[in-house]
């Protein structure tokens, strides 16, 4: 059987090494697949231990110049000094022994610049100690690139440490010590500059998932304890002080405080919590001391899904990346070829000078090095990964950022998101001579067991007249219609109003139920068999938020449509209300996947945001599936593409704003990249280039475009992103204003 096992791998930088690792790796007998996610330096390899083994990898993975460790979080690592300062001391050693020997060379009489500008038209007398110390700085800068260079020539899969290592050897040949020791001590910082910028990208995202507290205060028969989180069961209760993380999602029972959920949810305010409310794991205690009472085991709050969608979204790789991997694979061996050529041919054809040439064909590997463009879209789709994350926004992967960036239409389920998702109970009216109590027993039996967020309204109005629920049997629900269920051995059902007409073949209710529902309300119904026993009339006020964000998205340039199973005339109200036109009501699940597939073949690339088992579907056909807020239900969230873990529509507008400033750095940045190159081959063609002014040409594209990516990780720039951040916060600060007003009534009551 497969087991998937992680790897650290030290010395993978970039796509090419992760090639190399996937043509060693794939195909040999028990292993199943190889997967990396480069700015993470990890490996994910399904193995059949039975056959081969991860020391098996290790060894393999060695034989290419890299290292593999079985992974570990970076907090539980105890490296020795060597793997985590050896790198920097090899550079500094490098660095240290090029100038010395420049001063060498000096001292003994020689022309440096002489020789830099030489291009290959000669070797130079270099004094013995200054040749000994540009050869400790070949060596030095050249440590970790050796072995990988080997192992790609090996393998006949040349990368950049392959063109760098013939460059300094054929430096070497022509006797220019000094440009061999200048390219080889730059290509080794270049290397640490590029590790040290991957692992910004790596810390920012390990920075969301080490926040958990290690232990918990459970209080057990009046006496209070620390146990590990991980062994917190649901129902546990748990003391949490001031300044406190809270270890798990739970619900408060006593106390009060102000929490801050940015961790989780995005909120840049603290949100007030009380007896009832719902607190997660991560998140932060105000000045309260409060009790919380656990409900999800450790393994699976909310802060659990959120690292395991942030660990898994490198899994799913954006088109450009995979386009760009592909492009290197066979590049970077086409340019040796050329290079070949180019060195081989003039003097075999014309007698030309074998030195000049060989030079020329140096260069031309130089220069075609693909590392700045491979790098070019990975550091930037982690770091916007990284950065949506810490805006409450988990984005599954690059493939579905890069869709967000393409949208241009956005479809909205009704309840929970456009609305709040707490319905309210206005009318409720039984039928014929049954009594309320009767049918209300019924009604909270079933509701308690629906994940719908009407039922929500029908459980609130039914408890607070103290009825006990029903003992029933055969749940089921039934999608996009309603529940139900068989109790005192009747069968016993509610939901819309197409549902009962299914169920009854009744049309005398019509009338009835277009007086109760208006304009602003959905109706639901509930009988038994062939008769209907009640109507019920809800309300589920508009997210105050709602006709900014509908008003911003509009702005950018997405059509909007509303979808819902609801009444026409709730839905119509609905949509006047936010400003939306194209409003689809009366759906099955079904008919919002075939709306979807109009609008993805109308209008382009189409996302659908909700919330609920009876939007997954469409979340699954649309171009982008959103999932709106940590209370969606748990199908919701797995079917889509993107989670937003904050009830706040104005995080779609955001998202969109986000997406494609990761685009437009992702374009700037192959620009950079291919811009770099072109300037090169200018000097090429007029002569005027050398190795040293090559390796620097390809720094300096690939820090550029290193540093270009890692932007996202900074706060949004002006524009409709920061309109949007900016609303977020008035939104919070306003809420933040009212929940002080909350602290201060219950503190005066």
């Amino acid at each position: 059987m497969a087991t998937k096992i992680d790897f650290r791998v030290e010395g993978l930088d970039c796509s090419e090494e992760a090639a190399l690792l996937r043509d060693a790796l794939s195909g040999r007998d028990g292993v199943d697949g190889v997967a990396f996610h480069i700015v993470d330096a990890r490996m994910t390899v399904r193995l059949d231990t039975d056959v081969f083994n991860a020391e098996q990898v290790k060894k393999v993975v060695e034989r290419l110049g890299m290292r593999a460790d079985l992974w570990e979080e970076p907090e539980t690592r105890n490296l020795p000094w060597w793997q985590t300062h050896g790198r920097r001391v090899l550079v500094l050693l490098s660095g240290f022994s090029l100038v010395l020997g420049f001063m060498l060379q000096a001292a003994s009489g020689g022309h440096l610049l002489e020789t830099f500008l030489s291009h290959g038209h000669g070797a130079h007398v270099v004094h013995p100690a200054a040749q000994f110390c540009f050869v400790i700085a070949i060596v030095a800068g050249l440590f970790h690139s050796v072995r990988k260079a080997a192992g790609s020539l090996i393998r006949l899969r040349p990368d950049m440490n392959a063109l760098v290592l013939v460059s300094v050897v054929g430096a070497a040949f022509l006797a220019e010590w000094a440009e061999a020791a200048t390219l080889g001590c730059l290509y080794g910082l270049s290397g640490l500059i590029e590790n040290w910028s991957a692992s910004r990208a790596r810390n920012a995202i390990g920075s969301l998932l080490r926040i958990s507290p290690a232990t918990a205060s459970v209080v057990h028969d009046g006496h209070e304890h620390r146990v590990p989180v991980d062994r917190v069961s649901v129902g546990a209760r748990v003391r949490v002080r001031p300044g406190e993380r809270i270890p798990c999602d739970a619900s408060v029972v006593s106390g009060s405080s102000f929490v801050d959920q940015a961790l989780v949810s995005g909120e840049s305010v603290p949100a007030w919590k009380q007896a009832g409310d719902s607190v997660f794991a991560g998140t932060v205690n105000g000045h309260g001391v409060i009790e919380i009472v656990a409900i999800r085991a450790a393994s699976d709050t909310t802060l659990a899904r959120i690292i395991r969608m942030v660990g898994e979204s490198h899994h799913h790789r954006a088109q450009s990346e995979r386009f760009i991997d592909q492009f290197a694979r066979y590049y970077t061996p086409a340019m040796f070829a050329v290079a070949v050529v180019v060195g081989a041919t003039p003097p075999l054809l014309y007698g030309a000078d074998w030195e000049q040439w060989f030079y020329q064909a140096m260069l031309i590997l130089l220069m075609s090095c693909p590392c700045a463009l491979v790098i070019s879209t990975p550091v930037t789709i982690a770091a916007a990964i990284t950065s949506a994350t810490r805006h409450g926004v988990i984005i599954k992967g690059g493939v579905f950022l890069e869709e967000l960036a393409r949208l241009r239409a956005i479809a909205f389920d009704k309840t929970g998101v456009m609305t709040r998702g707490e319905p309210e109970v206005r009318e409720f009216k039984t039928i014929g001579s049954r009594s309320e109590a009767g049918v209300l027993a019924r009604l909270l039996a079933l509701e308690q067991h629906s994940e719908h967020p009407l039922s929500r309204a029908f459980v609130r109005y039914a408890e607070a007249t103290g009825v006990t629920p029903s003992e029933l049997v055969d749940f089921e629900a039934i999608e996009g219609k309603g529940v139900e269920a068989t109790i005192d051995g009747d069968e016993f059902w509610v939901g819309s109003a197409r549902f009962a007409f299914e169920k009854t073949g009744e049309v005398d209710l019509r009338e009835e139920l277009l007086k109760m529902q208006g304009f602003d309300r959905t109706v639901v119904v509930c009988g038994s068999g062939k008769d209907v026993w009640a109507l019920v009339s809800v309300v589920d006020p508009v997210r105050s938020e709602a006709k900014n964000s509908i008003s911003l998205l509009h702005s950018q340039g997405i059509r909007s449509a509303l979808l819902t199973g609801d009444n026409a005339d709730t839905a119509s109200s609905v949509g006047r209300q936010v400003g939306v036109v194209d409003v689809h009501a009366e759906l099955l699940p079904d008919d919002k996947v075939r709306v979807v597939q109009e609008f993805i073949r109308k209008h382009g690339p189409t996302a659908m945001v909700g919330d609920g088992i009876n939007d997954s579907q469409a979340l699954i056909t649309a171009s982008v599936g959103v999932a709106l807020g940590a209370r969606a239900t748990d199908v919701a969230v797995e079917s889509a593409d993107v989670v937003l873990m904050h009830e706040n529509l104005r995080k779609i507008p955001f998202l969109v704003g986000h997406a494609r400033r990761a685009r437009s750095v992702i374009i700037q940045n192959v620009g950079l990249a291919l811009g770099a190159k072109a300037v090169f081959l200018a000097f090429m063609m007029f002569a005027s280039a050398t190795l040293w002014m090559a390796v620097i040409a390809d720094m300096g594209a690939t820090l550029m475009v290193t540093f270009n990516g890692l932007r996202m990780l900074l706060p949004v720039r002006p524009g409709v992103s920061t309109s949007v951040s900016e609303a977020d916060q008035a939104t919070a600060t306003t809420a933040g204003k009212t929940n002080e007003s909350v602290a201060s009534t219950g503190a005066v009551s």
